[in-house]
């Protein structure tokens, strides 16, 4: 049986979930949450940046088998979860005092025996208070042990990037990309990969991928969405696109504009590099009726703006192809 602090638990995840579902915007509801694959680091949060500074939660839809050593590895190591105090050790001793106290009362001790219990109990309260905070104590001081070598290899990742921001605010066409390759980075936990270094014409890539990839996804073209992205998101965005059209509608995506981006990590595993950017852009996002034209959704006067993480992938130095898509 849960117990009430677990009931209280649960419904207040369920109301946070519920109102985050009311709120969610639009043009993220559409595309399906976050979906596609990292590597070994599909199941890893990305490391947060200048554009997207808040925790990003894991890829949810995904190909890629999670042994659950992505899971271990992206989640503090605890002990065992501790029962609650009336399921434990606790709840027996609780148990025998009020036993104690009850029998002491039909054995004509009257409401003294009920006094000696609570006095125990609350010398037996002290003690396991004291108990806990100790080991609270030591649990942190474990914790903070590690934390000198994980910061370390965060700042040599920052520093990999910023050492090359200056050479990277440059102009494609008539748009300046600004903060690409930024990002604060962090030291990956997946054993089986190494950091890569970034040019330029590859972050020109991801940006171009960008625009290509919202366009052909606005303009239903199935053929331009294979060329540009792994098999995998294929079926994701075939799957959102023939829903679409069950319903009777379509996704007009147009006018993207990319308004800041960085670098969250980029290595390689094997023959095949990946990259995750953290994207803010402004595009015309609207849903339209296909027989009518007329829009249900979205504003097309006025461009919506969107962060998102983007994983793009390449193997044995072909041409970059977007692999995950993750809400920021």
């Amino acid at each position: 049986m849960m117990s009430r602090t677990s009931r209280f638990a649960t419904l207040f995840a369920g109301l946070f979930l519920a109102f985050s579902m009311v709120a969610i915007d639009h043009a993220e509801a559409r595309r399906g949450g976050s979906f596609g694959s990292r590597g070994t680091r599909t199941f890893q949060s990305a490391p947060p940046t200048r554009t997207a500074p808040a925790p990003i939660a894991p890829v949810e839809r995904s190909m890629t088998p999670n042994t659950g050593v992505n899971s271990a590895a992206r989640q503090p190591q605890a002990g065992p979860q501790r029962p609650g105090f009336m399921s434990g050790f606790g709840g027996t001793m609780m148990r025998g005092l009020l036993i104690g106290g009850l029998i002491g009362l039909l054995l004509g001790q009257g409401f003294g025996g009920l006094a000696g219990m609570f006095g125990f109990l609350l010398q037996a309260l002290l003690i396991g208070g004291a108990i806990m905070l100790a080991i609270r104590f030591f649990r942190t001081q474990s914790a903070q042990g590690p934390a000198p070598a994980l910061a370390g290899a965060g700042n040599a990742q920052a520093s990999r990037f910023e050492n090359r921001a200056p050479a990277q605010q440059q102009t494609a066409g008539s748009f300046t990309i600004p903060g690409f390759g930024g990002g604060s980075g962090g030291a990956s936990l997946a054993a089986d990969s190494e950091e890569i270094r970034l040019a330029q014409t590859d972050l020109d890539a991801f940006q171009q991928l960008l625009t290509d990839i919202q366009e052909a996804f606005g303009r239903e073209d199935h053929a331009a969405l294979r060329r540009a992205t792994t098999p995998e998101m294929v079926s994701y965005l075939s799957e959102e696109l023939a829903d679409n059209a069950q319903k009777g509608l379509r996704n007009e995506v147009s006018d993207i504009t990319l308004l800041q981006a960085d670098i969250a990590e980029s290595w390689r595993e094997n023959d095949r590099d990946y990259a995750t950017a953290a994207l803010r852009y402004e595009s015309r996002d609207v849903m339209r009726e296909r027989g009518s034209g007329k829009v249900v959704e979205g504003d097309e006067d006025h461009p919506t703006e969107t962060t998102e993480l983007w994983t793009f992938t390449r193997q044995n130095g072909s041409n970059w192809k977007l692999s995950a898509i993750q809400q920021a």
